[in-house]
C-alpha cells in the first residue's frame, strides 16, 4: 500500500536525483546523463529539476569535462521533507474542502504524522537503506 500523500512526478524525480547524488562519492560531481540513465528520468526534465534544486541550495554544479552536480550539504543534513517543500514551493499537505469538515482533525493528524516522518528522514539514511537492500540481493554464482 502506498502512502496517502500525493507526490508529483517532479517531486519523485527530485527525490530520486538527490538520492542518486547521496549515493555518489562525496565531493565527486555526477553528470546529468548518468543520473537520468540510472533513475530513468527524461534528461530535459531532470535538467530543470536539478536547476531548481540548485536554486533551493540543495545542490551545486561544476562545469567542464569532469563537471556535474553534487550535494551542496552533507546527505545527513538534507531531509526528504525539505526537498519536497523546496520542489513544491512550500506547498504540502492535503487540500481541504472547506477547512472545517467533520474529518478535519483526523486529516490534520495524518498530515502531522507524514510531516514527522519526512522531516526526520535524511538522504544519508535513504542511501544506507538502499545499499543494505542491494547487498541482500547480490547473486551468488558459487556451485
Amino acid at each position: 500500500m502506498r502512502t496517502l500523500m500525493n507526490v508529483s512526478v517532479k517531486c519523485e524525480y527530485a527525490l530520486r536525483a538527490v538520492l542518486d547524488l547521496a549515493l555518489a562519492e562525496p565531493g565527486t560531481p555526477v553528470r546529468i546523463a548518468d543520473i537520468a540513465h540510472r533513475q530513468k528520468i527524461p534528461q530535459k526534465f531532470l535538467e530543470t529539476i536539478l536547476a531548481d534544486l540548485k536554486k533551493q541550495g540543495f545542490l551545486e554544479s561544476r562545469r567542464g569535462a569532469e563537471g556535474g552536480y553534487l550535494l551542496a550539504q552533507r546527505a545527513e543534513q538534507i531531509t526528504v521533507g525539505a526537498v519536497l517543500r523546496g520542489v513544491e514551493g512550500g506547498r504540502s499537505g492535503r487540500a481541504s474542502l472547506d477547512g472545517r469538515g467533520p474529518l478535519e482533525n483526523f486529516w490534520n493528524r495524518v498530515d502531522d504524522s507524514i510531516a514527522a516522518v519526512i522531516d526526520r528522514t535524511t538522504f544519508s539514511e535513504l542511501a544506507r537503506d538502499w545499499r543494505d537492500h542491494q547487498a541482500k540481493y547480490v547473486p551468488n554464482w558459487e556451485i
